[in-house]
């Protein structure tokens, strides 16, 4: 995959054409203006607003614009361009991160915006560490072997309690594990068949992978799982929990310590440190609270289809769009012109 593969500019006089247009009634400062570059400079803009879907209509941008009151400050939006089959804007403002992103948790805006201090550059190779379950794939595995094991009502009111933050990870995943003894080994293999991938997995893999990047699961799940997901998928570590296995059944244990949030953060360090990746280069991509550490460790955190006590901690947040959302926001730094 090629850099131009997965980045287009817009054809001249379609979408950026009515971008003009749009962003004239607005009084914007924009790439239509002969001395762009300048203002950018006279303007003093710090902060980043990425604003993306897989087709943008102007009446959900002027939503946008108006929930997050981005007339009150000074704008400037740079040329757009297709990033992974989505279009996406870039506009530099001067309005705080603090006062963007906490109308940005309010708005009902039906594109996807991220607000960045600091551009991502996808050409310095970092380090991504990724959750597994109902991230990195769709599914909780541990709801589906207990659904298998005749027990996924009990399971999978656990499961959304500890994703939600309400019952510490450990007790919990230790409580669900005890409900699956006895049951057969050969449910993790089906489980295993069967674990469809979050779409944009394979894209974001493969660009990352083709930039020279280290890719990582770090998960509360079980190694069954992400180890198959390394062998299909080229990750370079994962690390997650070890189901105990007697004479082909489910013992209702773990092996040694549980993976929580805290041996997530310190997965991510430890494997930064070991491909000596500096940490403004390492991201965190997760669903639940148990990844908020290790979001909050890496150099930039990013939510997806997450709880809300996690979109509200992230510094990033992916409500509509998939992982391909990830390449897009690590390409945000091409947008500049």
């Amino acid at each position: 995959m090629t850099r131009r593969s997965i980045l287009e500019f817009q054809a001249p006089n379609t979408f950026d054409s009515k971008l003009a247009v749009w962003g004239q009634k607005q009084a914007l400062h924009g790439f239509w203006n002969a001395d762009h570059k300048a203002q950018i400079e006279t303007l003093g803009l710090s902060q980043y607003l990425l604003i993306w879907a897989p087709q943008i209509a102007f009446e959900h941008l002027e939503k946008l614009w108006d929930d997050l009151e981005l007339y009150a400050y000074q704008n400037y939006c740079h040329q757009s361009a297709t990033i992974a089959g989505h279009t996406a804007v870039l506009v530099q403002t001067s309005a705080s991160t603090e006062e963007l992103k906490t109308k940005l948790l309010r708005s009902k805006s039906e594109l996807d915006a991220v607000i960045l201090g600091n551009l991502p550059d996808l050409d310095t190779p970092g380090l991504l560490v990724m959750d597994m379950d109902s991230t990195t794939i769709q599914i909780e595995c541990i709801d589906e072997i207990a659904r298998l094991a005749g027990v996924g009502e009990k399971v999978s009111a656990v499961t959304a309690a500890a994703m939600r933050g309400e019952i510490d990870f450990e007790q919990s995943l230790r409580q669900r594990v005890a409900l699956l003894e006895g049951a057969p080994e050969s449910i993790l293999q089906e489980v295993a068949n069967n674990m469809p991938l979050m779409p944009g997995l394979e894209l974001l893999l493969e660009a990352l992978q083709q930039h020279g990047w280290k890719t990582a699961i770090a998960s509360g799940g079980f190694t069954y799982f992400a180890k198959a997901l390394q062998q299909a998928h080229g990750f370079d570590f994962v690390y997650a929990n070890e189901l105990e296995i007697d004479q082909g059944k489910l013992s209702g244990k773990v092996q040694g310590d549980v993976v929580d949030a805290k041996a997530k953060a310190t997965a991510l360090a430890k494997w930064a440190t070991q491909c000596e990746i500096p940490n403004s280069h390492t991201v965190a991509v997760g669903d639940g609270a148990n990844d908020l550490l290790m979001m909050q460790t890496a150099g930039l955190g990013i939510a997806i289809h997450a709880k809300p006590l996690v979109v509200e901690q992230a510094q990033a947040a992916v409500r509509h769009s998939d992982l391909e959302a990830v390449l897009l926001i690590l390409s945000a730094g091409t947008l500049v012109n």
